[in-house]
């Protein structure tokens, strides 16, 4: 897939700076120029496609399907759902309020919350063309497994009474919650990579 790359580097350094691949130097010249364009298409081919699927999942779609799961499948969905969608730790809070009023078990909501940040598409790429599929996969997996079951040990304390009362109500500054949250569009998107691919 990416013989092409290998052979620019090959004629960019070999050919083009007249470095001689016999030297240490010039194959790890060589490993980094392949590296990074590798890289580089890699994370714009991944971002721009959680980017389209971000799109499409909305706060609220995503509240309206986890309210209506039982709460194991709950975990499992809401972890899965945590990679795809924008959510990161700045929003938890806002996001925490609307899932719990729109009726989310808590067990559930934190299994989202724990996916969301912790599994990124910009260190998933990273991972892919640093170290191949397989760690990319343990990075995935490793991710969902601790999301999966610290959503599970929330629900299995029941731990809604630590939970302030206020929470709980349906008030009408509750709609907040869908303005505060990150919702990415592909425009949006475009506007923010380089601060994404910087940071």
């Amino acid at each position: 897939m990416f013989y092409p790359i290998q052979i620019f580097a090959d004629w960019l350094v070999y050919t083009i700076l007249n470095i001689t691949p016999d030297t240490k130097f010039g194959t790890a010249l060589d490993f980094f120029v392949f590296d990074t364009i590798k890289i580089l298409i890699l994370l714009a081919i991944i971002i721009f496609a959680v980017s389209i699927i971000r799109s499409f999942l909305p706060a609220e779609k995503v509240r309206m399907i986890l309210s209506r799961e039982h709460e194991f499948t709950g975990n499992i969905l809401a972890s899965l759902l945590g990679i795809i969608t924008p959510f990161c730790t700045c929003s938890a809070i806002p996001l925490f309020l609307g899932f719990v009023q729109a009726g989310v078990p808590l067990g559930v909501t934190f299994s989202f919350l724990v996916a969301s940040p912790m599994i990124n598409e910009v260190a998933l790429a990273l991972l892919l063309g640093l170290f191949g599929w397989k760690i990319a996969l343990v990075y995935i997996g490793s991710g969902l497994l601790i999301a999966i079951i610290s959503g599970v040990l929330i629900g299995k304390i029941k731990a809604e009474n630590l939970v302030e009362s206020f929470v709980y109500q349906s008030f009408v500054q509750g709609n907040m919650v869908y303005n505060a949250t990150l919702f990415w569009t592909p425009w949006a998107f475009l506007r923010r990579l380089p601060s994404t691919i910087v940071a």
